[in-house]
């Protein structure tokens, strides 16, 4: 009996040694990088910037940004730089940090590759990259979107500099390369389906990463529901609005005018940032670049997010490091 069971256990060991073997030798599997070459027009420039700028946001960790202004807002000339770093402090099972994405670092990297990268999350090399970049979502939008957003990163001005590669902590370090799916994009929808194409700008925006409480880079909440946890250097924390359309706990009460207000506030000439002391309220919410969204996207954000099914989740906005 005893040999039986070493038997077994021996066997269970090497199934499980063989699965990490082809885990970390054949995954991510999502395809070569397409042949692909971005026409670089004008439009898409406009429509790329508008994108990286304001809805996906990609500089919103691809620049250096002002913490000790409110919302941290991009430090300007900096944009494309990289080196946002996203590590154990703050709840994530590794060190990511965020690329240069400028030409300087871009220059070596095909189309095909960038396009590749942004929609599947792996990167020139064949690593799989940790999901901050929302590249399941990503993957999902109109490809000539991500082609827009390809011809800007063409435009940036090359910033000299090079963030040190991410690392994931074990078992992520395995885990990691099994999270890279293929691409299933799906064309924009027209303007005059509010519900639809505001589904497609919530998805392009990312609002489901922030704003759905996770663990180790999985949702385990509810959609939209908030509790996502952004603890701070000083050791406050930040926990994400509940965005449903709950009338108590989530922003069920508000108005379409009082929802468009809220972003554009910050997109409005007059706004300077607050100075932000250590220690005080603080967000990580990048309002200064979602502000810059058209009135119609917003109004169309409002509309799906009225769409979705209420959840009822109070949230503790914020706690202070002297109350942990």
């Amino acid at each position: 009996m005893k040999k039986v069971i070493m038997y077994v256990i021996a066997v269970i060991i090497i199934a499980i040694a063989l699965s990490l073997v082809y885990v970390k030798s054949f995954l991510p599997d999502v395809g070569d990088a397409p042949e692909l070459v971005v026409e670089i027009t004008p439009e898409k420039i406009e429509r790329g910037e508008y994108l990286a700028n304001h809805v996906m946001v990609c500089m919103d960790c691809h620049s250096t940004r002002d913490w000790s202004s409110f919302s941290g807002p991009p430090v300007e000339g900096t944009n494309g730089k990289g080196g946002e770093v996203f590590d154990q402090n703050m709840g994530f099972p590794g060190k990511y940090i965020a690329p240069n994405i400028t030409p300087f670092a871009l220059g070596n990297w095909t189309d095909g590759e960038i396009f590749r990268a942004i929609t599947t999350g792996v990167s020139k090399d064949g690593r799989a990259l940790f999901p901050i970049m929302p590249y399941h979502y990503y993957g999902q939008l109109d490809r000539l979107d991500i082609e827009a957003v390809i011809a800007y990163l063409r435009t940036l001005p090359p910033i000299e500099s090079e963030p040190e590669k991410s690392v994931s902590d074990f078992p992520m370090s395995f885990i990691l390369n099994t999270l890279p799916k293929p691409a299933e994009f799906k064309s924009v929808p027209s303007g005059s389906d509010e519900v639809s194409y505001g589904k497609y700008m919530t998805m392009a925006s990312g609002c489901i990463e922030c704003h759905t409480k996770q663990e180790k880079g999985k949702i385990v909440g509810e959609a939209y529901a908030g509790g996502f946890e952004f603890k701070f250097p000083d050791g406050s924390i930040l926990r994400s609005s509940n965005i449903t359309p709950h009338a108590e706990t989530g922003i069920g009460n508000w108005t379409k005018e009082q929802f468009v207000e809220k972003f554009t506030l910050f997109a409005d000439s007059t706004y300077t940032p607050a100075h932000v002391p250590m220690g005080e309220f603080q967000t990580v919410m990048p309002w200064t670049m979602y502000g810059g969204m058209t009135v119609e996207d917003l109004e169309a954000i409002y509309a799906y997010l009225m769409s979705i099914s209420p959840v009822e989740n109070e949230i503790a906005r914020y706690t202070p490091a002297n109350q942990n």
